[in-house]
């Protein structure tokens, strides 16, 4: 008679290996939340600078500020402002959220790119245009060009007369 013996893993060495797994896991996970935040942050100031060069523009080539066009929307006799920003991701829902907004004021001495959160913005939406504002800005909403005009509304100041 031969006596085999197989080799196998114990329930404990499984254990332990499930047990390393999930410390990395969660090691990563948050790791992998903060470089997704820092990338909507990225994203949401390179879409607000690529507004604001787009509204120096049409204001250096066409003499006139936009008007208000209304929040996300390029609708009625604002299509040629189409030609001076990207229309597609205007429209969209910011990568921090809330809506695109451009406001101008009523006598035209200057005009606001920004964000319009339909609402007071939550803790999480200031948490990112604090990171906004410190990417491109002073870090301060209250002062700098990137603050709060309205309520619910943070913008970028990028034509003064």
């Amino acid at each position: 008679m031969r006596n085999t013996s197989r080799r196998a893993f114990t329930l404990v060495e499984i254990m332990i290996v499930v047990v390393i797994i999930g410390l990395l896991a969660a090691m990563a996970i948050p790791a992998f939340q903060k470089v997704q935040q820092n990338s909507r942050v990225s994203r949401f100031a390179s879409d607000l600078r690529t507004f604001a060069a787009g509204l120096d523009t049409m204001m250096l080539e066409v003499g006139a500020l936009p008007g208000d066009p209304g929040t996300g929307s390029l609708a009625g006799g604002h299509a040629q402002l189409a030609e001076y920003i990207n229309a597609a991701t205007y429209i969209q829902e910011t990568s921090i959220g809330g809506r695109w907004d451009i406001d101008s004021s009523d006598v035209g001495l200057n005009c606001v790119v920004g964000v319009d959160f339909g609402g007071a913005p939550n803790s999480v939406q200031l948490a990112n245009l604090e990171a906004v504002d410190a990417l491109i800005d002073d870090g301060d909403l209250s002062t700098g060009v990137f603050q709060g005009y309205q309520s619910n509304r943070r913008g970028y100041l990028t034509i003064e007369l």
